[in-house]
């Protein structure tokens, strides 16, 4: 029996796993049922055997059925510059993200974002947060590729109103497109409509108040990127007086809705600011190893209280080896010093991964666990390998040894969307050559700037000999 055929093919099931994950944890002996691409039943096998009597049964010994991963912070239009900012300092937003994504032409973003839903789905992502793509008029190319790979998305629109995009349009025109964004995909199973702006000072007040409340109203989170870097900290207090967190409180865009992406350089004031209106963050640890100033305090936020998910911020899209950052760096930055040995306990960064992050960005409805009634949005996670064996703690286990390629299959909307790391409905390998015929090309028409030669120009000026 071909197993991946038999799971492509299946359509309502019910799953007999050797585990699954559920909000308590791992339980053996529990079974899955799925109708109409949502999770119908849950429960020992017995009692769901019995109840769902129609429905094809597939035993999965040695598998763990766990909830699909949830980045709560990515670019996908960013993937054709990706190896471009190894090595270049703070702020690459202005010297290439800006120029090149405002390059970018229809297809452009449509293959740039399809290259980037895939490395999603293969890295364990069911489900990622765009925060905007700086192309104009391209969005609607962006959203097609996420769901022709089966990603569900959450789709930012940039709203800004004086800086940060390829074009800045007039005021009328911004709310009259995000509304239109806000309402488009009201009958779509994969995409959740989101209202953004790039970082506070590339908007007006006004704007920024009238895109989280448009937001708020929709029932769509509102994002923005904050308190990421020194200079964007510095650059606020010189023109307002307050940095950025604390500028966006005194202008009441903060909530419950907002999704603020990095908050690395925060006061203890401004993490009672988050607590107290209930805004979330997402927590990009790879992104402050590769090119921040700080590392998030993830820990204190969660004693807080503070709701938070796990981001890749476009960095690489691979989930275990993103919740091996969120603790090793927390561990490194702030334990080792404090003598805290567990630093989350292995759970915390599996659930900041998964549950938290769907709350975080407004999916906590649709899915981010394995629960009747939530969207079948799951991985088959081989566990009949050494790195699990033996097994005595399997969230930790997850958390330090979990690799994409220990994920044999990758479902969203209850359908098999990837079986080890390859699309079962679509051609990858022809994107991937079409995609190496022409990014280099737009890469060289864009009007980028990088500071930091490449590696082998690196080694020719003496570093590192």
């Amino acid at each position: 029996m071909n197993l991946g055929n038999t799971l492509r093919d299946c359509g309502d099931t019910m799953l007999c796993p050797g585990s699954v994950l559920l909000p308590g944890g791992p339980q053996a002996d529990i079974a899955v049922a799925v109708r109409g691409g949502r999770f119908a039943d849950i429960g020992p096998v017995a009692e769901v055997a019995s109840a769902n009597g129609d429905l094809t049964r597939i035993d999965l010994p040695g598998r763990l059925l766990m909830p699909g991963f949830i980045d709560a912070h990515t670019h996908l239009t960013q993937s054709f510059g990706k190896s471009l900012v190894f090595g270049e300092p703070s702020e690459i937003f202005r010297r290439i993200w800006v120029p090149l994504e405002g390059s970018l032409d229809e297809r452009m973003v449509y293959l740039s974002a399809k290259l980037a839903a895939l490395e999603c789905l293969r890295g364990g992502f069911t489900s990622a947060v765009d925060a905007g793509t700086r192309s104009p008029g391209h969005i609607g190319a962006l959203t097609r590729a996420a769901c022709e790979t089966g990603l569900r998305s959450v789709v930012g629109l940039i709203c800004n109103d004086i800086d940060g995009t390829a074009v800045v349009p007039d005021k009328a025109s911004i709310l009259a497109k995000a509304a239109k964004h806000l309402s488009a995909y009201v009958d779509d199973p994969l995409v959740h409509p989101s209202l953004a702006i790039s970082i506070p000072e590339a908007a007006t007040d006004e704007m920024l108040r009238t895109i989280s409340d448009m937001a708020r109203e929709a029932g769509a989170i509102f994002q923005t990127h904050v308190n990421e870097h020194l200079v964007a900290v510095e650059r606020s207090l010189a023109a307002t007086g307050r940095r950025p967190l604390e500028h966006l409180a005194h202008i009441g865009a903060l909530g419950g809705h907002v999704l603020i992406a990095h908050s690395t350089l925060v006061t203890p004031h401004e993490l009672n600011l988050l607590r107290d209106s209930g805004t979330a963050v997402a927590y990009n640890p790879v992104a402050s190893v590769w090119k921040g100033n700080a590392v998030a305090p993830a820990l204190q936020m969660a004693a807080l209280g503070i709701r938070f998910g796990l981001g890749t911020d476009g960095t690489r899209a691979d989930a275990f080896r993103l919740m091996d950052a969120a603790e090793t760096l927390q561990r490194v930055s702030f334990g080792l010093s404090t003598g805290d040995s567990s630093c989350g306990g292995g759970w915390l960064w599996l659930d900041r991964a998964t549950r938290g992050a769907a709350d975080s960005c407004g999916l906590s409805a649709v899915t981010g666990e394995i629960r009747t009634g939530l969207a079948a949005d799951f991985l088959l996670v081989d566990l009949d390998r050494p790195e699990f064996t033996p097994s005595y703690d399997l969230p930790w286990e997850l958390v330090r040894y979990g690799n994409r390629d220990q994920i044999e299959a990758v479902f969203t909307n209850g359908r098999l969307r990837l079986w080890q790391g390859w699309p079962v409905d679509w051609d990858a390998r022809s994107l991937l050559a079409e995609i190496r015929d022409v990014s280099s090309a737009a890469v060289a028409n864009a009007p980028i700037r990088r500071i930091h030669p490449d590696s082998a120009s690196f080694r020719e000026l003496g570093h590192y000999r």
